[in-house]
């Protein structure tokens, strides 16, 4: 997998992204503190997401939880957690920084009253999503980084993933790279991003 220098928030972020990946602003409205890539031959996608800090929890690993329920809201019946953890920014190695492994089942099509069910998208099987939070307390900030990827059916080998034994699959062991390389290169250039 290529990667490339990519420059988030008109420069004051930058972070080294797969060469197949867009920016999806060049498409539709993205909202200001958001950056998100879509992959161009894929459903994978990448959200980079600039919130206000989290305080009312006691740990940053509740924090996680919360932005990570905060993402999946109204769906989190579906979901199973794994591998939540300490991460390290190597560019910015003295800012807090966790890591959390997930999978989402969507919950089955609605049908209308007449018996149709809803047009829609293709459902993924499941959506596998890394999220990584990073907690700038003195800029009241939190950047949430999720790697989305729907495994929709016909897109993967569902013999090739087996969650429980840690058997991730190709598209699964795609995302843990980009994980990997945003952790290597994300970078805040432009501290003045973050000022109220």
């Amino acid at each position: 997998m290529a990667f490339q220098p990519t420059q988030l928030f008109g420069g004051a972020i930058t972070v080294d992204l797969p060469t197949g990946f867009g920016d999806v602003s060049s498409i539709r409205q993205v909202p200001d503190h958001q950056e998100v890539y879509l992959d161009s031959n894929g459903f994978t996608s990448i959200i980079f997401d600039i919130t206000e800090r989290v305080e009312n929890v006691a740990t940053d690993e509740e924090a996680l939880k919360f932005h990570f329920d905060d993402i999946v809201s109204g769906s989190a019946e579906g979901t199973q957690y794994f591998h939540p953890g300490i991460a390290t920014l190597a560019r910015m190695a003295n800012i807090p920084t966790y890591t959390l492994f997930a999978t989402q089942h969507p919950q089955p099509p609605t049908i209308s009253p007449n018996g149709a069910s809803a047009p829609c998208k293709p459902v993924p099987d499941f959506t596998g999503i890394l999220l990584v939070l990073v907690r700038l307390a003195e800029q009241k900030t939190d950047i949430v980084v999720t790697v989305n990827v729907p495994h929709v059916p016909g897109e993967y080998v569902s013999e090739a993933v087996d969650l429980a034994t840690a058997k991730l699959g190709p598209l699964m062991d795609g995302a843990v790279k980009v994980q990997e390389k945003i952790l290597e290169t994300l970078e805040i250039k432009d501290w003045g991003l973050f000022v109220n």
